[in-house]
């Protein structure tokens, strides 16, 4: 019962994944290549933990 008020932690790392794709698709815009790569880096990070989270069941 207690449970249907407990945060939802994929809900959170997706905001957050979405969120780094978005400023690496802005910097590579502006043509930070670099910036993109490491954005992209750090987006792929937070996928690998939610796809961790699904796989867990949780």
């Amino acid at each position: 019962m207690f449970g249907l008020f407990k945060r939802d932690p994929k809900k959170k790392l997706q905001q957050a994944y979405e969120r780094k794709l978005q400023a690496a698709m802005e910097a590579s815009r502006n043509g930070d290549m670099r910036a993109n790569a490491a954005l992209t880096e750090e987006a792929e990070a937070i996928l690998a933990e939610i796809n961790h989270l699904k796989g867990q069941g949780s």
